[in-house]
């Protein structure tokens, strides 16, 4: 009776849970509304499983990570990551919590692990369905006891009516614009009540409580996706002397464009008969995509190649290692042409981000090399925590304030700004046409901009959920200038 009561209470709980969720993701922008709603859940879930967690460590790091990324909503306005975080930190979410509520002894680096997060869901899914089976016989039983038959066929007379009075009541409102008035009077100027959004918000409210009710029974419970197997090695392994030969032929080709274009890489100027566009694009994708297929090629055969002898196994890591140094020198060369290109044209979100992503992949191939030579290393870990440490560092070092500082610093030695960039840009995008025109108030279309950018803000929703510390600034900032 008293696990049934407890049942009972911790449905209530997540009912308010919905409801939270409802007030902070249903009212227009979100802001500090995200780490509160953060805040709460993590209390339900520490609360609910008495602060008993597995794997803390790896635990720890993801959660310090969803603190982040929840953050960015109140500290940052990124147009970028706003839309990509409504996706990403749920999924990290539900991952963390599967993974601090299982065994000590699973493996979260492997492929296996993942089938078992997405297990939980279905598992989810079946005690929902359960459930108000479960229900449904509760109330079953509680109709049969009900001994006042006159009242339930009122009951079922009025939900039965209701349909109709929806499709006679219009008709009648059409035929009679005293009528029409009336009602018109009733159910809106003295209820004032969307019934639609009130019925919209409500059926969220109560799915989303199931959801996470659902969710809560299922994790932490043993099945039999958490008895790990062990894996059986692939027998489908490619021959030593295979992988060699094809190596040896990608690191001669390698080494030799390298050799024959080390002036053209490095070239401080332009060559003759290239415009910048041209110096700039011409190889800078053709180059990521070589080192993407390189840093492919060494994950499958470090993964599937054994070694005959110890000959063999040297031989290989040196191959491996000529081919790991030869991408970091592609990735070196494709930094420097992106970095010249910006120079020329200007820097925006999506030069900013495949600089990163360059330094990502140095990062990566730099632990690759390491791994080559100490193989007991784990490789899987290591690319899945570089990952998500890559990715809450995007969101931490506030992209749109870095082109908008690079961006004046190349007005002030250029004289050339594209200022229609910085309005596509969110709140860091305002503040950078502030100080532009604090500098130059002259500049073509900037004070109309401005304008535009004010009236805007002023009719942006100002309800508590969709506070952010970079827009209010902003908006201070348009204020000040007093246009």
């Amino acid at each position: 009776m008293r696990t049934k009561q407890r049942e009972w209470l911790f449905l209530l709980t997540c009912l308010f849970l919905g409801f939270l969720a409802n007030i902070s993701f249903l009212y227009g922008e979100i802001g500090v509304s995200y780490i509160i709603f953060i805040a709460f859940f993590y209390t339900v879930l520490f609360v609910r499983f008495k602060f008993s967690f597995e794997h803390r460590r790896i635990g720890l790091l993801l959660m310090a990570g969803i603190w982040l990324l929840a953050g960015s909503f109140l500290l940052f306005d990124s147009t970028i990551f706003y839309p990509l975080n409504l996706l990403v930190i749920p999924a990290v979410v539900f991952f963390h919590i599967v993974l601090i509520t299982s065994p000590a002894k699973l493996n979260w680096g492997k492929l296996s692990f993942i089938r078992l997060v997405t297990g939980k869901l279905a598992d989810a899914l079946r005690y929902l369905t359960n459930y108000l089976r479960y229900i449904g016989r509760i109330m079953a039983r509680s109709r049969r006891r009900v001994k006042n038959r006159t009242l339930r066929q009122i009951l079922l007379g009025i939900l039965l009516t209701i349909p109709i009075l929806i499709i006679i009541v219009p008709l009648l409102m059409s035929a009679d614009a005293v009528f029409q008035e009336q009602i018109e009077n009733l159910f809106i100027f003295r209820i004032n009540v969307n019934l639609v959004e009130v019925g919209f918000r409500l059926a969220f409210t109560v799915v989303a409580a199931i959801f996470f009710f659902c969710i809560f029974q299922v994790i932490g419970k043993k099945t039999k996706r958490e008895i790990e197997i062990p894996e059986t090695p692939n027998k489908k392994t490619l021959p030593g002397i295979v992988a060699a030969t094809i190596l040896m032929l990608l690191n001669t080709l390698y080494v030799l464009f390298i050799a024959l274009q080390f002036q053209y890489f490095f070239h401080e100027g332009l060559l003759d008969g290239f415009t910048y566009a041209d110096y700039a694009r011409r190889g800078f994708f053709e180059l990521i995509l070589v080192t993407l297929i390189n840093w492919t090629i060494l994950l499958v055969f470090m993964k599937r190649v054994r070694p005959e002898d110890d000959k063999q196994k040297r031989l290989l890591q040196i191959l491996y290692s000529i081919m790991i140094s030869a991408s970091g020198i592609l990735l070196v060369s494709a930094w420097q042409r992106l970095t010249l290109y910006e120079a020329a044209y200007g820097f925006t979100m999506d030069r900013l981000l495949a600089h990163y992503f360059m330094a990502f992949l140095l990062v990566i191939f730099a632990y690759t090399l390491i791994r080559v030579w100490l193989e007991n290393l784990p490789i899987l870990h290591f690319y899945l925590i570089c990952a998500f440490l890559f990715y809450c560092l995007l969101n931490a070092v506030n992209l749109e304030e870095t082109i908008v500082e690079n961006n004046l610093e190349r007005y002030e030695v250029t004289g050339k700004i594209d200022i229609h960039y910085f309005s596509n840009l969110g709140a860091e995008g305002i503040k950078g046409l502030v100080q532009l025109y604090e500098k130059d108030p002259e500049i073509p279309g900037l004070k109309g901009l401005l304008i535009d950018k004010r009236l805007e803000l002023e009719n942006e929703d100002e309800s508590w959920q969709a506070f952010n510390f970079a827009r209010d600034e902003a908006k201070e900032l348009l204020e000040e200038l007093g246009l």
